[in-house]
């Protein structure tokens, strides 16, 4: 491809890794997923495979975009995770996943934070003579450019072993790590190595994935709410305070003033395969009141509970239902999550913006406005996080001045409306779910 101005962001997802190659104007010229699998050897472990996973699956997707010769190249990934590594940067022990109970230990009474510090102690303890201790987007790093490094946007995630300037050097000896074991850390949006083998191609140090999703999304506004439908979960409601219930997170919006209050859930991408492979993909519902109601928590919940030990429940079955019917309540369980977060912002909504490989799924997505009962503006780009990605390597690439501006590259793909049929029953279907999930 002769353009000049494009780049190129990837996604490390739960069950794939994509790549988005975009232009100035965030039009995708190429894109490719490489899938991978996920594994649970127990009921509260989640792990991947981060040699596949991490390291060569962003080097595939990289490299199926075909003939594109981008200026920068980004990475996110989901948060926390964490591998051992050896001397050639190559993981050798399993890469731990959000969630797994192998973090969830010591976290100082406060929701998540801690978990990557747990991982690490774990990680020590398996592996006390492995080169380093490293990220996601810091392995794919590797790969792409021969350094182990990663933005401070991803450090943070590492509180209290990143303590906002640099490694903690006395929290790491704690859990038995030292510096040079972790990986270089840099600011974000900016250049921080170059891509082996692509001339005149730097590398960002990376970012989050949701982060990148909210780049890009165009839920900037009090009252937005943006809902990630991907295998994880996740709901921000868009406010002018720095607030959130119990239970939940606030956190700065990259719009200045602005602040979003929400987080992640496991009623996302990884409960509904759940169900589609005990009960097969089914048919059409034709009748609004003849539809279960299920707790979807078949690896425990995060917000607003933090309990792994949640498990799923399938309630008010009878005779007359059918596999569509189970399936139909699957995606109501998913809506009601989302709704149950934006009824606890401090905000009245007013639409959601929804981003994520889920927004594929017209079932999913009519269920979301459903149970909602709110409008869905659809994200054109489903990859959200690798498009937002893309964006931040524009400003590694110096084509940017500021990350703020990615949400020029927001476009809606259509806007689905709460179906008035359907109303009535899932509205007393989510007064059941309250009841029955406390």
């Amino acid at each position: 491809m002769t353009a000049t101005d494009i780049t190129v962001g990837i996604d490390i997802g739960t069950s794939s890794v994509k790549a988005i190659a975009a232009d100035g104007d965030g039009r995708v010229v190429a894109r490719a997923r490489v899938p991978h699998e996920f594994h649970v050897p127990s009921p509260l472990r989640f792990e991947h495979d981060a040699a596949l996973a991490w390291r060569t699956g962003p080097q595939r997707a990289l490299d199926e975009l075909g003939d594109v010769r981008p200026r920068a190249v980004s990475v996110a990934a989901m948060v926390p995770s964490l591998t051992a590594v050896d001397a050639d940067g190559v993981p050798c022990t399993p890469g731990l996943l959000y969630g797994d109970e192998r973090g969830a230990k010591n976290l100082d009474g406060v929701a998540e934070a801690g978990e990557l510090r747990e991982f690490l102690r774990w990680q020590a303890h398996e592996r006390p003579d492995a080169h380093g201790y490293w990220m996601a987007q810091a392995v794919a790093n590797h790969a792409l450019s021969g350094r182990a490094v990663a933005s401070m946007m991803v450090g943070m995630t590492a509180h209290p072993l990143f303590d906002g300037k640099g490694w903690n050097e006395e929290q790491l000896a704690a859990v038995g790590a030292r510096i040079d074991q972790m990986p270089e850390l840099g600011p974000p949006a900016r250049p921080l190595g170059r891509v082996t083998g692509r001339d005149d191609c730097v590398l960002d140090g990376g970012t989050i994935d949701a982060v990148g999703e909210q780049l890009v999304a165009g839920a900037d506004d009090v009252g937005d709410v943006l809902v990630i439908l991907g295998t994880t979960l996740i709901v921000w409601a868009i406010t002018d305070e720095y607030t959130s219930a119990p239970g939940y997170y606030a956190i700065p919006h990259t719009t200045p003033k602005r602040f979003m209050s929400g987080g992640p859930s496991n009623a996302g991408g990884l409960f509904l395969n759940w169900v589609d492979r005990m009960i097969g993909e089914g048919g059409a519902v034709s009748d609004p009141g003849r539809v279960p109601v299920w707790v979807p928590y078949p690896r425990g919940e995060r917000v607003p509970f933090q309990d792994a030990t949640r498990r799923a429940q399938l309630v008010d079955l009878d005779l007359t239902h059918d596999a569509a019917a189970v399936r139909r309540a699957a995606f109501e369980a998913s809506a009601f999550v989302a709704r149950r977060i934006i009824d606890a912002a401090p905000v009245d909504a007013r639409r959601i913006i929804a981003t994520g490989g889920g927004t594929r799924l017209d079932a999913w997505v009519q269920a979301l406005a459903d149970g909602t009962r709110l409008p869905v503006h659809v994200a054109e780009v489903p990859e959200g996080g690798a498009l937002g990605a893309a964006f931040l390597a524009r400003c590694a690439a110096g084509l940017e001045q500021s990350m703020i501006d990615a949400s020029r590259w927001a476009r809606t793909a259509r806007v689905v409306d709460p179906d008035p049929a359907w109303m009535s029953a899932v509205n007393d279907r989510y007064e059941r779910f309250t009841e029955v999930a406390g």
